[in-house]
């Protein structure tokens, strides 16, 4: 009893030590992916710099604090993977290859030179009429050089070519995996912490219908971001397409918002089918309960 009792608080403090050791990865990760455009662009100005570093370290903290905790937090999601994986992976490599794109201008590389020259033709090929990629260069104002047209149609097809191919592997992860059902319990509690399954209504056809609204609001946003950008820049100013930085990070929101509101939807889509097959069991194995003498 007492070498099952040792064991028990062994395995204790290792869950633990491994929550830690995955949380304190994961900020580190969220460190570097915000202060990549900073770290690898030319000529960031030192204020510039100081602010990235400050929403870094508050994201990591956030990511920190999210993970080591056993309750719910902001993150969904948080324990059913590859979700999250997904989703931080393809913002992550859409960051990186247009920071690479850009800081190729005033120092090319080989490697910079080869994602420029395959952006241009992925840009060229998502560029028509009525496409999200169009809309993205028409929201630039009158009068923009070409060379920033360019740069602009390189980065926006770079960025919704990756947020296409994150989406497919996502959805042949979930199908190999048979996402949540094959991971094990899955608790709405943890991985929903805005859901509430005591709002009212039935939890299944709740979960569909937010669903349906987070794949109609990726599939609409592509489309309307552009829009909006175009109106802000009547109030705010125009897009300064030479600011590397704030280009960068609103080409890959406009590319990944969507993309993750499609998982999202997909993924409450499974989980509200695997709440219905549980439901189903759990009538089907009343049914064939013996009725008492």
């Amino acid at each position: 009893m007492w070498h099952r009792i040792t064991h028990g608080q062994f395995e204790g403090k290792w869950a633990v030590f491994n929550r830690v050791v995955g949380a304190f990865v994961r900020s580190i990760f969220v460190v570097a992916l915000i202060a990549m455009p900073s770290f690898l662009l030319p000529n960031v100005s030192a204020d510039s710099a100081q602010v990235v570093a400050l929403v870094a370290l508050f994201g990591a903290a956030l990511t920190f604090f999210e993970y080591t905790s056993p309750y719910p937090g902001l993150v969904e999601f948080r324990d059913a993977p590859p979700f999250n994986r997904v989703r931080f992976l393809s913002l992550f490599v859409t960051i990186f290859l247009l920071t690479t794109i850009c800081s190729g201008i005033s120092s090319p590389t080989i490697f910079s030179e080869f994602v420029t020259v395959v952006g241009a033709l992925i840009g060229y090929v998502l560029d028509f009429h009525y496409s999200p990629v169009r809309l993205m260069v028409q929201a630039l104002p009158e009068g923009t050089a070409e060379h920033h047209i360019t740069l602009m149609r390189v980065c926006a097809g770079v960025s919704y070519l990756t947020s296409l191919v994150s989406l497919m592997i996502f959805l042949l992860l979930l199908q190999r995996r048979r996402w949540p059902s094959k991971s094990g319990s899955f608790n709405v509690w943890i991985n929903l912490p805005t859901f509430d399954p005591t709002a009212g209504g039935d939890v299944v056809s709740r979960l569909k219908r937010d669903a349906r609204v987070n794949i109609i609001l990726g599939f609409a946003l592509p489309f309307v971001i552009p829009a909006v950008v175009h109106s802000a820049s009547n109030l705010f100013g125009a897009m300064a397409v030479g600011n590397y930085q704030s280009m960068i990070w609103l080409v890959a929101a406009w590319a990944f918002l969507p993309s993750s509101l499609f998982m999202r939807g997909i993924a409450m889509g499974r989980v509200a089918n695997m709440v219905e097959g549980k439901r189903r069991q759990t009538y089907a194995a009343a049914d064939l309960d013996p009725m008492p003498a």
